[in-house]
C-alpha cells in the first residue's frame, strides 16, 4: 500500500516544545504526532457511533412508549458489575 503525507502544520514554538518534552525514550515527533492523529480518528468514530445509537435508541423508545428511568439503568449496571466481580472472585 502507498503511504500519503499529512499537510504540514504550523504550530507555536511553545506547543512543538511541548511536545517535544514528552516524547518518549526514541519517539520522533512524526511518530507523537501520527500516534495523535490515530487516536483523535479512533475518538471521533467511537463517538458518532455512541451518538447514532443513542439516536436509534431514543426513536426505538419513542416508537415503543418504554422508556427506563436512571435508576432502572444503574440499578442494571450495577448488578452487571457485581457478577462480574464475583466470576473474577471464584478460584
Amino acid at each position: 500500500m502507498k503511504t500519503a503525507t499529512i499537510p504540514s502544520l504550523r504550530v507555536d514554538p511553545e506547543l512543538r516544545a511541548a511536545a517535544e518534552s514528552v516524547l518518549e525514550k526514541g519517539e520522533t515527533l512524526s511518530a507523537f504526532v501520527e500516534d495523535a492523529l490515530k487516536k483523535q480518528v479512533h475518538y471521533r468514530k467511537t463517538q458518532a457511533e455512541f451518538i447514532a445509537r443513542g439516536l436509534t435508541s431514543l426513536a426505538e423508545a419513542d416508537r415503543t412508549g418504554v422508556y427506563y428511568s436512571s435508576d432502572e439503568v444503574l440499578g442494571e449496571l450495577r448488578a452487571m458489575l457485581e457478577a462480574k466481580r464475583a466470576r473474577r472472585e471464584k478460584p
